[in-house]
């Protein structure tokens, strides 16, 4: 995906012969809204494919509402923290790892084998 691909939004199902890049204006509010009221949001995953400057919309745009919002940041996972660092958002959020899925199994409580053997020492 470079950004000279032919790129257009949606307002439904993305066809067969296509691909979702990044979210669009509607979903971007959309998220807005439902983060709005947040005390803590947990982002695991960019919105699009941020390495490209035409996809990273959606990406930028829900980082810099977390980052402005009142609520406790966690971002998880290496292209997340990827897309963050890229768009300057890392002074933004609360905490940040690029531990993806053990950021989430340390979220949820469950055992992670290389802290264990820490915990034991």
């Amino acid at each position: 995906i470079t950004s000279t691909a032919n790129s257009h939004v949606v307002e439904g199902d993305i066809a067969d012969n296509e691909m979702g890049v990044d979210i669009g204006p509607k979903t971007i509010a959309l998220f807005e809204d439902n983060l709005s009221d947040a005390q803590t949001v947990v982002w695991n995953g960019p919105m699009g494919v941020f390495e490209v400057d035409q996809f990273a919309k959606g990406t930028l745009a829900i980082g810099k509402y977390v980052g402005e919002s009142k609520a406790i940041s966690i971002v998880g996972g290496g292209d997340s923290t990827a897309a963050i660092q890229k768009l300057g958002l890392a002074d933004e959020i609360t905490h940040i790892s690029t531990g993806g899925g053990a950021s989430l199994k340390f979220l949820e409580g469950s055992e992670l084998p290389g802290i264990t053997v820490i915990d034991n020492k």
